[in-house]
């Protein structure tokens, strides 16, 4: 049987079906792209002034309340030690003598100075004092030698009294010789042993004989930055923990703050005492010290959350005719969930809650939930 088929039919139908299966195609991808479109809220609120109280966790060294490097103050040499490490001793009690014999000898020779010096004193005092007499008759004795004699006494006591400080400054010399407590604490580091040298700094021996702390007694150093410097309050109750007794909070209160930043650090010192009757606490270590920060008049407070940490510096997000402005800022007190701020910011600005690196500033937000929990 014989089909009739027409060539030019084909390039008729062909062309008509292949627009028909685009047209339909494109309607479904128009579909499936107005279905996967979804609206993004942003939740801002209402920046305001609050008083904010916060804690601030430190590190902080615990040193004695006085410490001293006990050196010899003459060069001697060592002749008895009576403590040892770990020696509880009390203000004035002897820890070691030493002895130098050359003192001794500067001694014998400056006393017997000191009486010659004495008694030639003694016999030009009392020569002055019977031609004063003699002279009382006039024409026996000329006054210029009335005047010699009163200088040559005068001559003869200076002479003795300048003996008899180079006797006592050689007496009091001898006492050094006699190691003894400056103040009541433990002898925490000794040194010496008996024959060993000793002397001053620096000249006859370069490490103390003893190093003595008081211990019932400590001091906290905390170094607080300079921006928390301003939240400070005198005598405020501190706590504090050290690794020796993590179970154990330690109270302490701030008793002097340094007043100054120092050079290095830009920070400043503050000294808590510590009574530390029981002795658990040693000088050197360290603790974790928790810090109330005080603010003394409100200031604009945000959560944490609206603060944007960029490499280019802190940011919060404020918010105008829906257009996203980085606005740079410097953090102040905080607590566990919200920040105090300072910047071009007023009370009354809207920022965003939550923000990040994706909402560039000069961006347009289109749908905002204003949170009420920040409004007033």
């Amino acid at each position: 049987m014989k089909t009739n088929f027409k060539p030019w039919l084909y390039f008729l139908i062909v062309p008509f079906l292949v627009m028909a299966f685009g047209c339909n195609n494109t309607k479904d991808n128009k579909k499936n792209t107005t279905d996967s479109t979804t609206k993004v809220s942003t939740p801002v609120f209402v920046v305001q002034k609050e008083n904010l109280q916060g804690n601030l966790k430190l590190p902080g060294e615990l040193i004695a309340y006085q410490e001293v490097n006990i050196y010899a103050k003459v060069n001697s040499f060592v002749k008895d030690v009576l403590v040892d490490v770990g020696s509880q001793v009390h203000q004035g009690q002897l820890l070691a003598t030493t002895e130098a014999p050359e003192i001794n000898a500067q001694l014998s020779a400056a006393e017997s100075k000191l009486k010659s010096l004495e008694a030639t004193y003694i016999a030009s005092d009392a020569a002055y004092k019977r031609l004063l007499n003699t002279s009382k008759t006039p024409g026996t004795i000329s006054p210029n030698d009335l005047d010699l004699a009163l200088a040559k006494q005068k001559s003869d006591f200076a002479q003795w009294q300048a003996a008899k400080a180079a006797y006592k400054e050689i007496l009091d010399t001898k006492k050094y010789l006699t190691i003894q407590a400056p103040f009541t604490g433990m002898i925490t580091l000794r040194n010496v042993n008996p024959g060993a040298y000793v002397g001053p700094s620096g000249k006859g021996q370069d490490v103390p004989m003893f190093v003595l702390q008081q211990r019932d007694r400590l001091r906290l150093v905390v170094l607080i930055p300079e921006q928390y410097s301003r939240y400070l309050t005198p005598d405020s109750k501190i706590h504090f923990k050290v690794k020796a007794y993590p179970d154990v909070d330690f109270t302490a209160s701030i008793n002097r703050m340094a007043g100054a930043l120092d050079s290095k650090l830009r920070s400043q010192r503050i000294e808590m005492d510590v009574y530390n009757t029981d002795k658990r606490l040693l000088p050197g270590m360290i603790a974790e010290v928790n810090i109330p920060l005080f603010t003394k008049e409100p200031h604009l407070v945000v959560p944490k959350s609206a603060i944007l940490y960029s490499t280019t510096g802190t940011f919060v997000l404020a918010v105008h005719e829906n257009k996203v402005n980085w606005v740079p800022i410097q953090r102040g007190n905080e607590d566990s969930t919200r920040v105090e701020i300072f910047g071009n910011i007023l009370p009354g600005d809207t920022l965003v809650q939550t923000v990040n690196e994706e909402i560039r500033d000069g961006s347009t937000l289109q749908h905002l939930i204003i949170n009420s929990k920040n409004k007033q």
